[in-house]
Protein backbone atom coordinates (compact mmCIF):
# COMPACT_ATOMS: atom_id res chain seq x y z
CA UNK A 1 0.00 0.00 0.00
CA UNK A 2 1.27 3.45 -0.89
CA UNK A 3 2.03 5.87 1.92
CA UNK A 4 1.99 9.66 1.98
CA UNK A 5 5.25 9.40 3.92
CA UNK A 6 6.99 8.06 0.79
CA UNK A 7 8.62 10.94 -1.14
CA UNK A 8 7.56 9.70 -4.59
CA UNK A 9 3.99 9.11 -3.44
CA UNK A 10 3.90 12.55 -1.81
CA UNK A 11 5.05 14.12 -5.10
CA UNK A 12 2.42 12.09 -7.00
CA UNK A 13 -0.38 13.37 -4.75
CA UNK A 14 0.84 16.98 -5.03
CA UNK A 15 0.95 16.67 -8.84
CA UNK A 16 -2.56 15.18 -8.92
CA UNK A 17 -3.95 17.99 -6.75
CA UNK A 18 -2.37 20.50 -9.17
CA UNK A 19 -4.25 18.80 -12.04
CA UNK A 20 -7.56 19.85 -10.51
CA UNK A 21 -9.31 23.00 -11.68
CA UNK A 22 -12.46 24.85 -10.72
CA UNK A 23 -14.17 23.10 -13.62
CA UNK A 24 -13.13 19.56 -12.59
CA UNK A 25 -16.23 17.39 -12.57
CA UNK A 26 -16.96 14.61 -10.16
CA UNK A 27 -17.40 11.06 -11.40
CA UNK A 28 -19.60 10.16 -8.41
CA UNK A 29 -20.95 11.67 -5.22
CA UNK A 30 -22.38 15.08 -4.42
CA UNK A 31 -19.41 17.31 -3.58
CA UNK A 32 -18.12 19.93 -5.97
CA UNK A 33 -14.33 20.14 -6.34
CA UNK A 34 -13.89 22.94 -3.76
CA UNK A 35 -15.96 21.01 -1.25
CA UNK A 36 -13.88 17.89 -1.86
CA UNK A 37 -10.66 19.82 -1.28
CA UNK A 38 -12.06 21.07 2.03
CA UNK A 39 -13.29 17.60 3.01
CA UNK A 40 -9.85 16.08 2.34
CA UNK A 41 -8.35 18.43 4.91
CA UNK A 42 -10.18 16.82 7.87
CA UNK A 43 -8.16 13.57 8.17
CA UNK A 44 -4.90 15.47 7.78
CA UNK A 45 -5.90 18.02 10.42
CA UNK A 46 -6.89 15.20 12.78
CA UNK A 47 -3.52 13.51 12.39
CA UNK A 48 -1.66 16.81 12.81
CA UNK A 49 -3.78 17.73 15.87
CA UNK A 50 -5.23 20.79 14.13
CA UNK A 51 -8.87 19.71 14.12
CA UNK A 52 -10.97 20.90 17.02
CA UNK A 53 -12.88 17.96 18.37
CA UNK A 54 -14.39 17.22 21.72
CA UNK A 55 -12.35 14.00 21.60
CA UNK A 56 -15.32 11.94 22.75
CA UNK A 57 -16.60 10.00 19.78
CA UNK A 58 -19.68 8.14 20.94
CA UNK A 59 -19.53 4.46 21.81
CA UNK A 60 -21.50 3.28 18.74
CA UNK A 61 -19.27 5.24 16.37
CA UNK A 62 -16.16 3.73 17.94
CA UNK A 63 -17.69 0.25 17.81
CA UNK A 64 -18.58 0.57 14.12
CA UNK A 65 -15.14 2.09 13.50
CA UNK A 66 -13.44 -1.09 14.73
CA UNK A 67 -15.08 -3.04 11.89
CA UNK A 68 -13.81 -0.60 9.24
CA UNK A 69 -10.41 0.27 10.66
CA UNK A 70 -8.37 -2.13 8.50
CA UNK A 71 -10.10 -0.87 5.34
CA UNK A 72 -8.54 2.54 6.01
CA UNK A 73 -5.05 1.30 5.16
CA UNK A 74 -5.36 -1.95 3.20
CA UNK A 75 -4.73 -2.33 -0.56
CA UNK A 76 -8.39 -2.57 -1.56
CA UNK A 77 -9.71 0.71 -3.04
CA UNK A 78 -12.86 2.13 -1.49
CA UNK A 79 -15.95 1.77 -3.58
CA UNK A 80 -17.52 4.78 -5.19
CA UNK A 81 -20.31 6.55 -3.34
CA UNK A 82 -19.41 5.50 0.20
CA UNK A 83 -21.35 7.54 2.76
CA UNK A 84 -19.48 10.39 4.43
CA UNK A 85 -19.44 10.68 8.21
CA UNK A 86 -21.87 13.36 9.35
CA UNK A 87 -19.22 15.62 10.86
CA UNK A 88 -17.07 15.48 7.73
CA UNK A 89 -19.74 16.40 5.17
CA UNK A 90 -19.20 19.68 3.34
CA UNK A 91 -22.41 21.18 2.02
CA UNK A 92 -21.58 24.88 1.75
CA UNK A 93 -19.79 26.30 -1.29
CA UNK A 94 -16.01 26.58 -0.95
CA UNK A 95 -13.43 28.75 -2.68
CA UNK A 96 -11.44 26.41 -4.92
CA UNK A 97 -8.10 28.26 -4.85
CA UNK A 98 -8.16 28.78 -1.09
CA UNK A 99 -9.09 25.16 -0.33
CA UNK A 100 -6.47 23.86 -2.77
CA UNK A 101 -3.73 25.93 -1.11
CA UNK A 102 -4.76 24.78 2.37
CA UNK A 103 -4.85 21.12 1.29
CA UNK A 104 -1.44 21.35 -0.37
CA UNK A 105 0.00 22.84 2.82
CA UNK A 106 -1.51 20.07 4.94
CA UNK A 107 -0.24 17.35 2.61
CA UNK A 108 3.26 18.84 2.84
CA UNK A 109 3.03 19.24 6.63
CA UNK A 110 1.89 15.64 7.03
CA UNK A 111 4.67 14.33 4.77
CA UNK A 112 7.21 16.30 6.82
CA UNK A 113 6.20 14.20 9.86
CA UNK A 114 7.50 11.03 8.14
CA UNK A 115 10.08 10.40 10.84
CA UNK A 116 7.67 10.83 13.74
CA UNK A 117 7.51 7.64 15.83
CA UNK A 118 4.62 8.37 18.22
CA UNK A 119 1.17 9.42 17.03
CA UNK A 120 -1.86 10.24 19.13
CA UNK A 121 -4.77 7.83 18.70
CA UNK A 122 -7.46 8.72 16.18
CA UNK A 123 -10.60 9.97 17.98
CA UNK A 124 -12.77 7.25 16.39
CA UNK A 125 -10.46 4.49 15.17
CA UNK A 126 -7.88 4.46 17.95
CA UNK A 127 -4.19 3.77 17.55
CA UNK A 128 -2.36 3.43 14.25
CA UNK A 129 1.25 2.72 13.50
CA UNK A 130 3.11 5.49 11.66
CA UNK A 131 2.98 3.30 8.54
CA UNK A 132 -0.82 2.98 8.83
CA UNK A 133 -1.21 6.76 9.27
CA UNK A 134 0.70 7.32 6.02
CA UNK A 135 -1.24 4.66 4.16
CA UNK A 136 -4.68 5.84 5.23
CA UNK A 137 -3.90 9.46 4.35
CA UNK A 138 -2.83 8.33 0.89
CA UNK A 139 -5.88 6.12 0.47
CA UNK A 140 -8.33 8.89 1.38
CA UNK A 141 -6.69 11.42 -0.95
CA UNK A 142 -6.43 8.86 -3.77
CA UNK A 143 -10.13 8.02 -3.40
CA UNK A 144 -11.20 11.64 -3.79
CA UNK A 145 -8.72 12.49 -6.53
CA UNK A 146 -10.07 9.51 -8.50
CA UNK A 147 -13.54 10.91 -7.80
CA UNK A 148 -12.46 13.94 -9.87
CA UNK A 149 -10.62 11.85 -12.46
CA UNK A 150 -7.05 12.83 -11.54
Amino acid sequence: MKSLFNTEVHEEIIARIHQLSESSERQWGKMEVGQMLHHCQFPLKISLKRHKSDGNANFMLKLVGKFFKKSLYDDKPWRQGLPTAKGLKVVEDKNFAKEKDILLGLVNDFHNEKDKKEWDPHPVFGSFTPQQWGQMQYKHLDHHLRQFNV
